[in-house]
């Protein structure tokens, strides 16, 4: 390809909205061009190195006996109805109708039509189990997009589902795609993270995030000192403070010699901090109480619209909601209004505890049945409580890990100190089990020929992140530093002047590589070298041939050759260039597969 023909329009100026890296050179190396806010094209630049993202994943898919099928990008509303997501999705989700009236869904993701599909056409246990996948666009109406195509609203997407008929048939499943995801990110150059993450809006059991580390990540990782343990935050649990957890005998037992339950005057005093000057004590001992609202919570069976909690935690501790939300098995909590906090505790915001709370489920941390001697709101404004003992003074409906865990605690594996990194999330793998097969009625009749339901898995890669991604980690000063298997050319050719000696060369060179399946972009600009050179860096093709009339002279004429991420120029005999090039490409390309 000639760079006079390919239509690559480098830019000199960062665009004022570029904030990170790969944003910046996206937009510099004539890779993307922003249509609307979080909407992108690919031009012919970006996307040979978006194929080759696409591709790699198509192969890898392939590899693990996945089916590739092609799936509308409009999706009938009746099928998130079923799913119970119409409403859960809230505000992201993009709803159509038609000229008929009919509801539509411009798809954020793919549960329901894949569980659509298979419930139309499974019907016995000899079709499982069966591993589907899609690369196709996406639409998620994001508040703020931003980071360019790392966070667009219009996005590309490798969706894989499996459908098993055990629990053995699906650990399977979710374990060759973890290998699956592992090769396709190296083989696309990238040092990943796998971590323990929440399930989230997408429901089940597992789930596993690939992330990489990024100063602008939308996630906080949790890693250990001492071993391998990483962790999101939204998943992460760590050692306990205290062994054993006690029960509510035991604790009632250390309550003993504790002072009876004293009502204490607080005036205008309701924080953590506030409390912690007025009493002159340590957060450690207070008891943390907020009213929380869960909507569609499915908790031990039963089902409700909407559903209030009473949460309570040592004072220097957070609660997490993506755990909460999980145990509670809801589709969303939140914090409750002040209006609910004062209609169900009868006080203020800030002044609500768990002593004689009778209109509300207490659901209490782990860390607050070691506390015997506490403080925590007297349900009136103004007012304490000191002297809390968790099991003589109060009880909860529920307890559970519902802390939020930071650097600093101690790992839950091997007690080393936790550290936290920031990242972003590139793929992610769910067991999602019965969560969209049992609500959509999808079944297929057993060996006894007894109706049963199947179990499912979900899988997916961010295609436009993990190209940005990529850009990320491989770029320097002056430009990207593609990964061979990703470059949207092997090769540029870079005659000082295109013409000549200098002009013969370069297209003998070009024809040679060519033939042998490199690909090859040859700059035949009437350009100062040193503007080939500096866009031949910014757009970052792996080897980079430069042919000038004094290397061509004499009996051996020669050409430079240089890697993009070395710093050496190499003279090697014209003759001999295509084959060197050849035997180092094809190499490098072999070692990363």
């Amino acid at each position: 390809m000639k760079y006079s023909q390919s239509f690559i329009l480098t830019l000199r100026e960062v665009p004022t909205d570029a904030i990170i890296v790969s944003h910046r050179l996206m937009f510099r190396s004539g890779m993307i061009r922003r249509l609307g806010n979080g909407l992108f094209t690919y031009l012919p630049l970006g996307l040979r190195s978006f194929r080759k993202v696409e591709q790699i994943i198509r192969e890898e898919m392939n590899a693990i006996g996945s089916l590739e099928i092609k799936p509308t990008v409009v999706i009938p509303g009746e099928l998130w109805k079923e799913s119970g997501r119409w409403d859960s999705m809230g505000d992201a989700l993009l709803r159509v109708k038609n000229r008929l009236g009919a509801d539509f869904v411009v798809s954020p993701t793919a549960e329901e039509a894949f569980t659509a599909l298979v419930r139309d056409e499974l019907s016995s246990y000899r079709q499982l189990p069966v591993s589907l996948y899609q690369i196709n666009t996406k639409y998620r109406d994001e508040i703020r997009p931003r980071y360019g195509v790392m966070r667009g609203r219009e996005f590309v997407m490798k969706d894989a589902y499996s459908y098993d008929a055990d629990e053995a048939s699906l650990e399977k499943s979710y374990q060759d795609m973890g290998r699956a995801y592992r090769r396709i990110f190296k083989r696309c150059g990238l040092s990943v993270i796998s971590v323990k993450a929440d399930s989230g809006a997408m429901g089940g059991s597992g789930s596993e995030e690939f992330m990489v580390e990024s100063e602008i990540g939308d996630n906080t990782l949790l890693f250990c000192k001492n071993c391998d343990f990483a962790a999101n935050v939204e998943k992460a649990d760590c050692k306990p403070d205290f062994s054993p957890r006690p029960s509510v005998d035991l604790a009632v037992a250390a309550a003993a010699s504790t002072p009876p339950v004293e009502k204490i005057d607080t005036p205008n005093v309701k924080t953590i901090e506030e409390l912690c000057s007025f009493l002159k004590t340590d957060a450690k001992t207070f008891i943390k109480t907020l009213v929380y609202r869960a909507v569609k919570v499915e908790l031990q069976g039963a089902e409700c619209e909407e559903a209030f909690y009473a949460v309570c935690i040592r004072g220097d501790l957070e609660i997490n909601e993506a755990k909460l939300c999980a145990l509670l098995k809801a589709a969303e909590v939140s914090l409750a209004s002040e209006a609910d906090v004062a209609r169900l505790t009868g006080a203020p915001v800030g002044f609500a505890g768990p002593v004689g709370l009778n209109q509300l489920k207490v659901i209490a941390d782990f860390t607050v049945t070691a506390i015997n001697d506490g403080v925590t709101g007297a349900l009136a404004k103004d007012l304490h409580y000191k002297h809390v003992a968790y099991g003589r003074d109060f009880q909860a409906w529920m307890t559970a890990d519902v802390r939020t865990v930071k650097a600093g605690d101690r790992c839950p594996l091997c007690g080393g100190e936790l550290y936290e990194k920031k990242g972003n999330e590139l793929g992610h793998i769910f067991k999602l089990g019965y969560k969209y097969t049992k609500s959509m009625n999808v079944s297929y009749l057993d060996e006894k020929g007894m109706r049963q339901i199947p179990l499912s898995g979900s899988y997916g890669i961010g295609l436009d992140r993990t190209l940005a991604s990529i850009i990320e980690e491989h770029h320097d000063d002056a430009g990207i530093i593609w990964p061979l298997t990703v470059a949207p050319y092997h090769v540029i050719i870079v005659p000082i002047k295109y013409n000549g000696a200098m002009k013969a060369a370069a297209d003998k060179l070009a024809e040679e590589l060519e033939r042998q399946g490199i690909e090859v972009l040859l700059d035949d600009r009437d350009e100062r070298p040193g503007v080939k050179f500096n866009d031949a860096d910014l757009i970052g093709i792996p080897y980079r041939v430069v042919i000038g009339d004094k290397n061509l002279a004499g009996e051996s004429p020669k050409v430079e050759i240089k890697r993009r991420s070395g710093k050496e120029n190499r003279l090697v005999e014209l003759g001999k260039a295509a084959g060197e090039l050849k035997e180092k490409i094809y190499a490098e390309l072999a070692e990363m597969s």
